[in-house]
Order: structure tokens, then C-alpha cells, then sequence
């Protein structure tokens, strides 16, 4: 009997674990095969520059984002953090071509091919991704904006620059936000633990939401996501500075795995045109009791955003 229990433990574990894996839209071809330098896969995205995610060899441990042509003007800059904080920088491929083809430099954490589960020196398991990563990330793209040689060189607004994240990715993105550099952030399925113990590894309090700096957005997938309730205790604790608070009834998953992203690129590249490209109309979708969302009625808006 109690072998009959443990197989069917590790069949539901398994299950989880792909279903995780499917709802963000991972690209089924990635293996463990370390690529080539280079772009991956197809281009894609519903905005006026279609993107694609790209290999380099200076920032193997990240995946870029870009538009295949990029525009002569510099891009604004996001970085982001995967859910489970896991180090596949392919796995919301969807949302983030999407996001770049409207005009943006996408730096995701993790590799563009599958790596072994990292461990700390006592050989436990420990987050594949960190904080750390995010802020180097920042840092590379100030150096190869400046490069003349680099064909990146003159397309990176590193001026203007936000941080995102799913689930453990957004307590990633919720850490980083004290930096200087960050103009604004947007947590997706995620909030800082109301209680003591959660599952990430990340240690990131309710204190340091005051050391928030920049307008902040946070998109759940309502009471079902278990994040949700985190996220509104959040927001609640946030009075410095303006923030935005709405939901879906779409899960914890979010809609990472819908064509260019769904909702959550939209919601996305609506917050990052009002923030960093100071576009007014995309700011009406958040400001006020008659933001654009609020007047959706699929959408359950619980704070508005202030200018």
C-alpha cells in the first residue's frame, strides 16, 4: 500500500512539474545542448518590430530579447525573472518577443538550453537564479550600449529601465526594485510571503517594500493564484509611491502560454509605454476609477494607479 502511494506521489509531482513547464510557454525544442551564439527560434510579437530571442556569448547565463531590426532610437530596457526562479530564459518566450516587438531590450535571466539544478557548497538545492544576476544584467547592457564595435551599441536607454517577474521571479523583481537604476516595476502571480516560510529561497521581506522608489504594478491571476493574497497584502503596505493592483481569473499561471502572451503582455507593454516612454493613453488604462481596465469587465481592478 505504501508503495502504491509513493508512485502515485511521484506521478502527481511529475504532472505538476510539466504543467508548470507548459502554462508559460516554454519552446519545446530546447534541450541540453549548449546553442551557438545567435538567434533562437522564430521571430514574433504583435508590435511594430517583430522579435526574437537571442544567444550571446558574453551573457550565456541570460537570454536577450530583441527586435530582428532594431529602430534608430534607443530601446528602453526591462529585466526579468522567471517563475520558480528557475534558470530557462526561454520559458515566457511568448510574453517577452512580444514585449520587444513594441519597442524594448528584454534581458531574461537563465540560459537559452536546459542546465542541471545548481546546489550551495553544503550540496542543498538552492534557487537557480538570483538577484544578483538581475543588477549584472543592468550593468551589461550600460557596457554594451556604450561599445562602439557592438551592435548594440547606441539602442539601449539604460535611463530607462524596468524590472519584472512571475511568481518567484516577481519577489526577485520586488528585491532589485531598490535599486537606483530601476524606474519602475511589475510583479506578475507573486507578492512577498505573508507568512513566514515559503517555497522560494529568496529572502525578501514586507519591510523592504519601503524601499521602493518607482510606480509599481501588480497583475494576479485572482483568488485562485496562490500568490494573490500576498499581492494584496502587498499593495496595501505601499503608500509612497503610486501603484497599481488588478487580476484575472486565470490561476497562478497567468497567460504566459497564450498567443504573444495574452493579457499579460498586454497589461505589460501598456505599464512599460505609460512608465518609460511617458505615452499618456497608455497610462489611462491604469489611472483613475475609469482607468481602461477598470471599465473591462473581465478584470477585477483593487487599487488604481495615481500619476
Amino acid at each position: 500500500m505504501k508503495m502504491v502511494k509513493t508512485a502515485r506521489l511521484k506521478a502527481g509531482l511529475f504532472g505538476l512539474l510539466f504543467a508548470v513547464s507548459t502554462v508559460t510557454g516554454t519552446v519545446l525544442a530546447q534541450d541540453s545542448t549548449e546553442p551557438a551564439p545567435g538567434f533562437i527560434g522564430e521571430k514574433g510579437g504583435r508590435g511594430n518590430w517583430p522579435a526574437v530571442a537571442q544567444s550571446r556569448a558574453d551573457l550565456r547565463t541570460h537570454t536577450l530579447y530583441r527586435p530582428v531590426s532594431l529602430p534608430a532610437e534607443p530601446l528602453p530596457l526591462l529585466i526579468w525573472g522567471n517563475g520558480g526562479c528557475s534558470d530557462n530564459g526561454l520559458s515566457h518566450d511568448r510574453f517577452l518577443r512580444d514585449i520587444a516587438s513594441h519597442g524594448y531590450i528584454v534581458i531574461a535571466l537563465g540560459y537559452a538550453w536546459r542546465r542541471p539544478p545548481r546546489k550551495d557548497p553544503a550540496g542543498q538545492e538552492k534557487d537557480a537564479t538570483d538577484v544578483a544576476q538581475m543588477s549584472q544584467s543592468v550593468t551589461w547592457a550600460a557596457s554594451r550600449t556604450a561599445d562602439p564595435v557592438d551592435e548594440l551599441y547606441g539602442h539601449i536607454n539604460t535611463r530607462r529601465i524596468a524590472v519584472a517577474g512571475h511568481s518567484c521571479g516577481g519577489l526577485q523583481a520586488i528585491k532589485i526594485s531598490a535599486d537606483p537604476r530601476i524606474s519602475t516595476s511589475m510583479i506578475f502571480d507573486s507578492g512577498v510571503y505573508s507568512r513566514p516560510g515559503g517555497r522560494s529561497k529568496i529572502q525578501v521581506s514586507k519591510d523592504e517594500l519601503a524601499n521602493l522608489h518607482g510606480p509599481i504594478a501588480y497583475f494576479t491571476g485572482g483568488p485562485t493564484d496562490i500568490a494573490h493574497s500576498n499581492a494584496g497584502d502587498d499593495v496595501k503596505r505601499i503608500t509612497h509611491v503610486p501603484v497599481f493592483f488588478g487580476w484575472l481569473p486565470v490561476g497562478h499561471g497567468g497567460t504566459f502560454s497564450a498567443p504573444d502572451g495574452g493579457d499579460w503582455a498586454e497589461v505589460a507593454v501598456h505599464w512599460l509605454d505609460w512608465q518609460l516612454k511617458g505615452n499618456r493613453a497608455a497610462g489611462d488604462w491604469f489611472l483613475g476609477k475609469d482607468c481602461g481596465l477598470c471599465r473591462d469587465k473581465r478584470w477585477t481592478v483593487e487599487q488604481f494607479a495615481r500619476p
